[in-house]
This record gives C-alpha cells, sequence and structure tokens, in this order.
C-alpha cells in the first residue's frame, strides 16, 4: 500500500502531482486506486473540476471525498483548504468498490438495507468507509440499520461539515455519484491481504453532578430533572440560547452509556422551548454527565493507542476528529493529537461533524470523538515495526488552570453527592441499628396499603409483625444503656439475616425505644405467625455479655384491601399488647 497526500495550491500543480501518481502506478504492480478529497469551502465547481482531472489522467481511479471543518494531512493539520490524499492497493488481492445513496429519513432503511446486502454478496468486505452528510436528521437509524452487516466487518467514516460550524450545509461526492448535501458514500475494501484495525478516543472526562434525562422523543431531548434541557447549559456553562448555541457546546457534550460503550453526545441547537436537537436519539431515563477535555487524559489515550498499533505496522492511518477537538485544542496545538500516528504511517483524515465506528455489532454514531482506522497489505515484518515518536506537548498556563479548576470541581462534586447519600440514609435509617426508622417504615406500609386499594387487592396477602423486648427498663438500669444497645443491635443483626433469607421483598424497621416492626409483603398471618414463632426462639437463644438472654412478645396482623394503613397498625399493636398481657415471650395473632 503506498499513499500520496498533498493539498491543493493551483491546478497546474493538481494535474503535475496527478500525472506524477500516474507514472508511479505504471511501474508498480496495482489493483486499486482510491483518491479522497476534503475541502473545507463549499465549492461545488472547484471540487467538480479536481474530479474531473482525476478522471480525464487516470480513469481507472475512484474517488470520494466531502466538505470539512478542516483537514489532516501527513499528521498534521493542514493550512490549506482543500488536501488530497490518494491511496494505492499494491497487492493484486485487494479490492475497493463505492456506492453512493441518496440519503435522508424517507430512504434511510432502504439505504441501510442495500449497504448490508452489498457488503454480504461480497465474502472479501473487510471495511466500510464512510463519508456522510447528518445535519438536521438523526443518525440513529441509519446506524441501527448496518446491525446486519456481517461479523468482522468494521465499519468507520465521518460527518461532512463546513469551515463555519455554525453552517447547516454539507456535501459529499464519489466517482459513482454526484455532489450532494443529502447521501452518503461508501467504500467498500478488502480482501485476504488486506487488514484493518479500528478504535476511537475521547479523553472527554465527566464533570458534575449526574442528570437524568426526563424526557426524549427521538432526536429531541426536551427535559433534564424535569426541567428544559438548554437549562443545563445556562446554569453551568452560562450558554446563551443565540446562534451561537451550537459552538459554544460543542466542547462540553452530554457523557452517558450506549450500546455498552462511553460515548459523547453533542447538542446541535437549542430550541425556543429549552429542546435539544441532538444528531442521534437519546433514550428517556438514562443518567448522563456534562463532559470536559483533560489535555492529559487526551494525549495518554493517544499515546497508549499508538504503542499498540507499533505491533501492526499500518500502511496508512485515516482518522476521523470531531471539530469541537480542533475547536478545543486551536489550530496551533491539535495535530499533537494525529502527530503520532504520522511517525507510524502516512496519516491523513478530516475534522467531521460526528464519528462513526463499529463496535461489536453496533455501529454508533460518535462526537468531540477522535476515530481510527489503520490500515496494512501483506504480513508483519515483525524486524522492521516502526518506531513511535511521541512528541511532548508543553501545556499552555490557561490549559493547565482550566484542567486544576476541572479537579477541584470535581472533586467538590463527589463530595458534595456522598454527603447527600449519608443525608438521605440518615433520613431514612435509624442510627444506632441501621435498619429503617419509623418514619420510613410507616411510608412503606402505607404505600402498600394504598397500593392494595387501588389494585383492587395486593396480588399477594401483606401482613405485619410488631414486636418488644421484655422488661428491657431492667436492661438498661441494671447493665447500663452500653449493654442495652449491644442488646438492640443483636436482635436488628438477627431480624436482618433471618427475615432477609425468608423473604428478600421484606422491611425492618425501628417502631421506637425498644419495639420493632416488620412488613411481609408475600405472607398470610398464618405464615407471618410462623415467622414470628421463629424470632422469638431465635432472639431467647443470643447470649449478652452482661445481660445473658432476654425475651420479646410479638402481634401478627394480616392487612386488609378496605382499611387504611393505620387500622392495620393499631391491630398488631393490640395483637403485641396480649402477647404481654398473656405473660410475655409470645406470639398472638389477630
Amino acid at each position: 500500500m503506498k499513499q500520496f497526500q498533498f493539498n491543493y495550491e493551483n491546478k497546474e500543480k493538481f494535474v503535475s502531482n496527478v500525472r506524477k501518481i500516474k507514472q508511479w502506478c505504471k511501474a508498480s504492480v496495482t489493483s486499486a486506486i482510491l483518491f479522497q478529497i476534503y475541502s473545507e469551502q463549499l465549492d461545488n465547481a472547484r471540487v467538480n473540476a479536481l474530479c474531473d482531472i482525476i478522471t480525464s489522467e487516470i480513469p481507472e481511479a475512484l474517488y470520494m471525498g466531502c466538505s470539512t471543518n478542516g483537514n489532516i494531512i501527513m499528521g498534521e493539520y493542514a493550512k490549506a483548504p482543500i488536501s488530497v490524499v490518494c491511496t494505492v492497493f499494491e497487492y493484486i488481492t485487494t479490492k475497493v468498490e463505492l456506492f453512493q445513496y441518496k440519503l435522508d429519513e424517507t430512504t434511510e432503511k432502504d439505504v441501510t438495507k442495500s449497504i448490508v446486502r452489498e457488503v454480504s454478496s461480497r465474502p472479501w468486505v473487510k471495511s466500510l468507509m464512510l463519508n456522510i452528510t447528518i445535519r438536521g436528521m438523526s443518525m440513529t437509524g441509519f446506524c441501527e440499520g448496518l446491525v446486519g452487516l456481517p461479523e468482522g466487518v468494521e465499519v468507520f467514516g465521518g460527518g461532512a461539515f463546513s469551515e463555519d460550524m455554525n453552517e447547516s450545509a454539507a456535501f459529499v461526492f464519489s466517482s459513482v455519484g454526484e455532489l450532494s448535501y443529502h447521501s452518503v458514500v461508501v467504500a467498500l475494501i478488502g480482501g485476504e491481504d488486506y487488514h484493518v484495525r479500528t478504535t476511537f478516543l475521547t479523553g472527554w472526562k465527566p464533570l458534575g453532578k449526574e442528570l437524568l434525562i426526563t424526557k426524549a422523543k427521538g432526536f429531541l431531548l426536551n427535559e433534564i430533572d424535569d426541567k428544559p434541557a438548554y437549562e443545563v447549559y445556562h446554569k453551568y456553562l452560562n450558554i446563551k440560547n443565540d446562534e451561537n448555541f451550537f459552538t459554544n457546546t460543542l466542547e462540553f457534550p452530554f457523557f452517558y452509556e450506549h450500546n455498552g460503550i462511553n460515548i459523547l453526545r453533542a447538542p446541535t441547537q437549542s430550541l425556543e422551548d429549552g429542546s435539544l436537537v441532538m444528531t442521534a436519539d437519546i433514550d428517556e431515563n438514562v443518567k448522563a454527565r456534562i463532559a470536559y477535555g483533560d489535555p492529559w487524559t487526551i494525549l495518554d489515550s493517544i499515546r497508549n493507542y499508538a504503542i499498540k498499533l507499533q505491533c501492526f505496522a499500518p500502511d496508512a492511518i485515516m482518522v476521523f476528529s470531531c471539530a469541537a477537538r480542533r475547536a478545543f485544542w486551536g489550530a496551533e496545538e491539535i495535530s499533537g493529537e494525529s502527530q503520532p500516528f504520522q511517525s507510524l504511517a502516512p496519516t491523513s483524515g478530516f475534522y467531521t461533524s460526528g464519528e462513526f465506528l463499529r463496535t461489536g455489532r453496533d455501529v454508533n454514531q460518535h462526537n468531540v470523538t477522535l476515530v481510527v482506522a489503520a490500515h496494512r497489505e501483506g504480513e508483519v515484518d515483525i524486524d522492521n515495526l516502526p518506531k513511535l515518536d511521541m512528541i511532548e506537548n508543553e501545556m499552555s498556563t490557561k490549559v493547565s488552570m482550566v484542567n486544576r479548576l476541572a479537579n477541584f470541581i470535581q472533586a467538590a462534586t463527589e463530595e458534595l453527592e456522598e454527603t447527600n447519600r449519608r443525608l438521605e440514609l440518615a433520613a431514612t435509617t435509624d442510627g444506632l441499628t441501621g435498619l429503617n426508622n419509623r418514619t420510613e417504615i410507616q411510608r412503606r406500609i402505607s404505600e402498600i396499603s394504598a397500593d392494595m386499594k387501588e389494585s383492587d387487592g395486593h396480588d399477594s396477602p401483606v401482613s405485619l409483625i410488631m414486636m418488644d423486648l421484655d422488661d428491657f427498663k431492667s436492661v438498661n438500669d441494671k447493665y447500663g444503656h452500653k449493654e442495652g444497645d449491644t442488646v438492640l443491635k443483636e436482635l436488628s443483626d438477627m431480624l436482618t439475616q433471618v427475615i432477609g433469607d425468608f423473604d428478600s421483598e421484606a422491611s425492618i424497621g425501628r417502631w421506637g425505644g425498644e419495639e420493632f416492626m416488620v412488613l411481609l409483603p408475600n405472607s398470610d398471618r398464618g405464615t407471618a405467625a410462623e415467622l414470628a414463632e421463629r424470632l422469638r426462639r431465635e432472639f431467647s437463644r443470643i447470649e449478652f455479655p452482661e445481660a445473658k438472654t432476654q425475651t420479646m412478645s410479638l402481634g401478627v396482623t394480616e392487612m386488609k384491601p378496605d382499611e387504611e394503613s393505620d387500622r392495620a397498625c393499631m391491630r398488631v399493636d393490640d395483637a403485641l399488647y396480649q402477647a404481654k398481657a398473656a405473660g410475655k415471650n409470645k406470639v398472638v395473632v389477630l
């Protein structure tokens, strides 16, 4: 595999470069020639002129390309608006085919069916490269439609863009179709001597508290934490709902789990009602967080993957990097992401409006992500592996300060979340025993009582057990409150173990002092009475350090569908009172 990369300067120089490639191919064995043209400018006439020159000079060559937010040539951010990459495949077994389809919401199902059909009929295909227009439509259906691709076929590529990130227009083109603002170009590459390896890298880290997507439909994200979704960006980042919303939010995407991997998703627009337009569907009731770029994490992830690629020994590397990453680093530093790959093999690509990659069976659309596709023909020469040259970036003071500030915010957020968890636990938990407190156990009894009424009876009988330690005051008076606390904690541990084994859905609470209540959502009063008797016996066998053995009395009742929860609590209390009056250390059922 041989690759030629150059920036467009003028027509004469372009023709000269194409002719040089033509001469090289005549002197070599080639199986396929693929030109990739990337243009920052939406200059239809110039792009068509370049395509005509390629067809005229090398009729057998294929070409594909798109408009971009910037280009990558020889591992560097290209200063020229148009860049050209020509890949010449040298093994006779390697094949390349192009397809171009009109793409919108009405055609996406037919398009993906056709792609799957074409790939499935060509067993030699190993990779599928996409140039695709995605602005203004959700890509969820497109991605889901590619799940049927044969196992092992890699999918990668990027969404067309333009130099103005607020511009919605973007085009793709190919030698098998016309320049189009609503299409996808698909390159099928494969053969027994062709090898490919892909991955995605982010380096963006979640920041702040978890947010719950409470309302969403399709690619519209309506509400977060029951408030208009836009308010998250306004509250935490002071981003206004204006014409610059897309540009300002690109560097702060949502971080959440999808198809078993962590991905980033950036909004493209904020509507008047505060809903956010996404480039892919997002489900309701998923948890997400705002993410930020961490320079050290970004470079570490690139370094680690580049080290792995050394053993693959690529002939060429293609990268599809989100325009948000270019905005994050700036034109002077963005090349630091692609330079390490250039030391392994010629590296090219473009800055996208969205990145695509297949992980397992699923094709995912990413945002703010770097997708890497490494290609090789033939076997690895282990004696001549490429040497990685990782240039250490000089981090600016500004970036360093932002990173430390983000770390501070994250640490403070984690401490606050832990405090909130403890407060929530304290509000429902008895401090001594660790069981539910009276407020919480009463709430659960009331809740199940209401459920019984609304559903015309619970699915299974519900019972209560109330217990009280016999003569507990004498324990405190004779042995002190420390020993009394030991008795209460030992009882709580026994209740947790025995009742947990009996019914994992049961609830146990400290009713007050030495009184305890058990809610059994799956037991009639006979079953509950048997459990109560077991609890009575188990407690009487516990040997305490000073108080030795103790006893308790228990009342049991079954809740009725047509009564208030207070009535059931009064009845089980009456049963406990009768157990006490009958001599204590007994179980009474009412």
